[in-house]
């Protein structure tokens, strides 16, 4: 365990981990506080800036993002970050209220009163959900950087061939010949492909009225082919009354991630270059494959950023920070539906009840969790750092308050495996 240490200037500087020193300068005076987690403090005296060469790996991914700083010896600073994954569902959420808005029936239209919209993409430009998961990704980095004094940075990057995914036959022009060649959108080729059949009921309906499906719905499946099907237009509106289930499935799984993190490589490279005053590396996941094998390490994400900083046998730091990304406020202030009486419903709670706020870290019955919802009347949901649901309707009486919620929702783990025990040839443990 590690408590981290900032000069009188905010420089960072190596830490330690004589936590009875550290206590007898707060009380005389010779430091502050600065950060309760991870745990910093800030001298408040001149001292010398003696430090360490401070390697950083990054295990970069659109999910999860693994961090270690290390030296050639020590582990001083391991965590996960837990990516939002809800940005596209609530870009979607919010274009379905715009067009509702939009609607000369809705109450709620009114003429557009400027040109707030952008028209064409600017060079560079990414979609949001890729933006943020960039963004994520710097940010984790400067937080690390502001805290131990990090002399280079190498992060793990990937890049995938989508169309060999698909087909790991594909070989030189084929990359321009895809299989919607020569059709003028996505509708025309998917009847062709269903031969202008319904798929569930293959003609038995004799409606010649043909629809074309999203097999999952477009805000988490998209518009691509795969997640479309022909449909007659009897069968397509029997599902939807719930009158039917369709017994099809998508063809293939979705390269959603394996397309942002080809878009993000450099992205992220780019930035971290202009944000540090480091060095930025790259390297590439079959690299940190082969270091993790021949050292017996197991796999996760903080293990494999041990491995990126280039001090696989750095001894562990024993604590591993976990993070996840929330969202803070839902900005929506009124329900879609108004009320009997034309009243609109708030969509938002209150932001604390009886002094707690949702993702509050509490204590109950000594266990240490968290707030995943609140009611008005003092009785909240609480849950485990792993998602667990200790209490639906449980008091605000019982809880003991250890933190407010912050950007992200974070808890340490400690007493970690760090290595797989030596196995012989035929599977049993070597003593």
């Amino acid at each position: 365990m590690y408590i981290y240490v900032q000069a009188q200037d905010g420089t960072p500087l190596m830490p330690t981990a004589r936590a009875g020193k550290v206590r007898r300068m707060l009380r005389d005076g010779r430091a502050v506080i600065a950060t309760h987690t991870p745990f910093t403090i800030r001298l408040t005296y001149d001292t010398t800036h003696h430090t360490q060469s401070v390697s950083l790996g990054v295990d970069a991914g659109t999910t999860h993002i693994g961090l270690s700083t290390t030296t050639d010896r020590k582990e001083l600073f391991a965590a996960e970050i837990d990516l939002r994954t809800d940005i596209i569902d609530n870009l979607s959420t919010r274009r379905e209220a715009r067009r509702t808005r939009r609607s000369k029936r809705s109450i709620r239209y009114r003429a557009p009163r400027f040109l707030n919209r952008r028209t064409s993409k600017r060079a560079g430009l990414l979609a949001p959900s890729v933006q943020q998961k960039v963004h994520s990704h710097v940010k984790a980095v400067q937080d690390i950087c502001r805290l131990l004094p990090v002399t280079s940075v190498t992060v793990e990057v990937a890049q995938f061939d989508t169309q060999l995914l698909k087909n790991p036959g594909i070989v030189g022009k084929q990359y321009q010949q895809g299989p919607q060649l020569g059709f003028w959108n996505v509708r025309e080729y998917v009847l062709f492909r269903d031969n202008h059949e319904c798929q569930h009921c293959h003609g038995k309906s004799k409606d010649r009225i043909l629809n074309v499906h999203h097999l999952e719905s477009r805000k988490t499946g998209g518009d691509s082919p795969d997640n479309l099907v022909t449909l007659c237009e009897t069968c397509h509106k029997a599902y939807h009354r719930g009158e039917l289930k369709l017994k099809l499935k998508r063809n293939s799984q979705s390269l959603r991630d394996a397309a942002f993190m080809s878009i993000m490589r450099w992205k992220v490279y780019n930035e971290l270059k202009q944000a540090l005053g480091v060095p930025v590396h790259l390297t590439y996941g079959y690299l940190t494959k082969y270091t993790r094998i021949g050292h017996t390490l197991e796999k996760s994400h903080a293990v494999d950023a041990r491995c990126i900083s280039g001090n696989a046998d750095a001894r562990p730091a024993g604590e591993l920070f976990r993070f996840k990304q929330l969202r803070r406020h839902n900005r929506k202030v009124m329900k879609s539906n108004m009320l009997k009486g034309g009243h609109w419903k708030h969509n938002q709670a209150p932001r604390e009840i009886k002094g707690f706020r949702r993702y509050d870290v509490v204590v109950y019955k000594n266990i240490q969790c968290f707030i995943n919802s609140l009611r008005t009347r003092g009785y909240f949901s609480i849950k485990t750092f792993d998602g667990k649901l200790i209490s639906n309707d449980n008091s605000y009486k019982s809880l003991g308050l250890v933190r407010h919620s912050g950007r992200s929702l974070f808890h340490k783990e400690r007493g970690l495996k760090t290595r797989f025990p030596a196995l012989s040839k035929d599977g049993s443990t070597l003593a």
